[in-house]
């Protein structure tokens, strides 16, 4: 019996016997004009509409979201193109309307330190030194606010989150193992351990050099790992062997390879990567980032055309 691209989610997600094609989704699909000549566009588009402008918006995105999920063959519905909860659950609830529990919806929802950004950075680190215990106190607010939030959300509809939090350069994590257990562990556990208690599904992200972390963060217990970034010397086949019995893989595939290399090396990397990620089940087809603005169409169509032609498990 074949399954709804929602259950080849949930199955690759918990470890469910994989069969038909390896699923597939992206945390973002930027190439919608380059697709379907349907514009790009995050929240601010909401901005100063009025009532009747943002239904037709709102109505416009579900109808958009519909078309393009169905033809992309995804399985995961990561929704960031609206402004705020109340119209996330809008949108939800119309695509819903049309066409039912087609794909698993989820949204952000991290609450722990990722890298900092250039102006804060120095700060940050003192503040590591000189204020540990502050530090985590912050640490432990935002994960009892994020959690609160993620009630609220999963209990008007939503299925799960993505947690976002970037850790890692290409050379290695921003904090050493040692701290990064200290600063980020124990709370990525908690945000996780609280939102699976909702019944929520939960994915982790970082791009970058992962491999010194890699324990702590399947510790954590997140259904899912994503992104499994080659660009960071991430090895997906190495990562499969270690860890690929206990949590989903999802991506592997090199982003920056589809919008420069030769279609040669493109392919090959491809292939690679199902065949790294495929067996056994546990993976979600899919790039190491994004599907970004940039990356020409016919590098990601090849990755569409690849799957279907070499990711069946039957």
């Amino acid at each position: 019996m074949s399954r709804t691209p929602r259950e080849q989610a949930i199955a690759a997600l918990t470890g469910g016997e994989p069969h038909g094609l390896v699923p597939t989704f992206e945390l973002e699909f930027q190439l919608t004009e380059e697709f379907f000549g349907r514009p790009w566009y995050g929240g601010g588009a909401f901005a100063g509409l009025s009532a009747t402008e943002r239904d037709r918006l709102l109505g416009q995105l579900a109808e958009d979201y519909i078309a393009m999920w169905e033809s992309l063959d995804y399985s995961i519905l990561m929704e960031v193109r609206t402004p705020d909860d109340d119209t996330r659950i809008e949108l939800l609830n119309r695509i819903r309307a049309q066409v039912g529990d087609r794909w698993l919806f989820i949204c952000h929802g991290d609450a722990t330190y990722s890298i900092p950004d250039g102006g804060s950075m120095v700060d940050f680190t003192v503040r590591l030194f000189e204020q540990p215990d502050e530090v985590k106190r912050q640490a432990d607010a935002w994960v009892d606010a994020a959690l609160e939030h993620g009630r609220q959300l999963i209990d008007r509809g939503l299925d799960g989150f993505a947690l976002c939090a970037d850790y890692c350069f290409n050379t290695g994590p921003f904090l050493s193992p040692p701290m990064f257990a200290e600063f980020v562990t124990p709370f990525l556990a908690r945000l996780v351990a609280g939102y699976k208690e909702m019944g929520a599904y939960v994915i982790k992200h970082t791009d970058g050099n992962i491999m010194p972390i890699l324990d702590d963060l399947v510790s954590c217990a997140p259904h899912g790992l994503h992104s499994i970034d080659p660009q960071g010397g991430v090895d997906l086949a190495e990562v499969k062997a270690r860890c690929g019995d206990r949590i989903c893989l999802l991506g592997g595939v090199n982003c920056g390879l589809l919008q420069t290399g030769s279609d040669e090396a493109c392919r090959a990397d491809l292939l690679r990567a199902l065949r790294a990620g495929m067996p056994g089940g546990r993976y979600v087809f899919c790039t190491s980032n994004v599907a970004f603005k940039g990356m020409p169409k016919e590098r990601y169509q090849m990755l569409l055309d690849v799957r279907r032609e070499f990711g069946r498990y039957d």
